[in-house]
């Protein structure tokens, strides 16, 4: 088994002003050989500095903070263009707080109370374009999103057969590299049509789509 170089390490930035619980991330990921913690943040201002300071790949935002809080911070970072992956890590499971922080740019919502190891493979999960969701939240956003379709009269048949076949590859968690692969195509053709099914499905996140594709049994 080759050891990974810092090279191959997802460089991580932790923002959460719960100090014990930052630490006991920071170990956690410390333990995996896949990530290395680059920076920590107190809080969503000094969060939205050290993004922009270290390019992370991933950044574990915690959703109910004091001042700036975790959905204000998320859609800062990416009004900036924070590319980074960003998972919710939060003692919320309320519906709404799952749907808000989905359209506002999160790529995954994991709660706090889970296993860690269960939290290692989520992260691992999302790093490889998979959607990382705790497991127990799958159904209540299926459910939303199932109820938001109807109201927003979405239909699947509006999409071009390249764009069904994409909206598939998401459902089934490739990432936008895979999916170039499997179809033969261009990674950077792959956002095009990503961007153009997002816009017609009227929704905001490739993660949207693919819980939406699922729950339609799309995949």
């Amino acid at each position: 088994m080759t050891t990974p170089t810092p090279a191959d390490l997802t460089r991580v930035l932790v923002i959460d002003d719960h100090p014990l619980f930052r630490r006991g991330v920071c170990q956690l990921l410390a333990l995996a050989d896949a990530f290395a913690v680059v920076g920590e943040a107190a809080g969503g201002r000094h969060g939205i500095e050290l993004a922009k300071q270290l390019d992370p790949d991933l950044i574990l935002l915690d959703l109910n903070m004091k001042g700036i809080n975790g959905l204000e911070t998320l859609r800062t970072l990416r009004d900036l263009g924070v590319d980074a992956r960003i998972i919710m890590l939060t003692v919320s499971n309320a519906p709404e707080d799952l749907m808000a922080a989905i359209r506002a740019g999160a790529d995954g919502y994991i709660l706090k109370d889970n296993d860690p190891d269960d939290i290692l493979k989520m992260l691992d999960n999302a790093m490889h374009g998979q959607t990382a969701i705790s497991p127990e939240l799958a159904s209540p956003l299926a459910t939303a999103l199932r109820e938001e379709s109807e109201s927003e009269s979405r239909n699947e048949a509006s999409l071009t057969e390249r764009e069904t076949a994409i909206l598939k590859c998401l459902a089934a968690g490739m990432s936008n590299k895979l999916i170039a692969r499997e179809l033969d195509i261009m990674e950077g053709t792959v956002k095009v049509h990503v961007r153009n099914l997002l816009k017609k499905l009227k929704f905001r996140s490739r993660v949207e789509a693919a819980v939406w594709a699922v729950a339609n049994q799309l995949g």
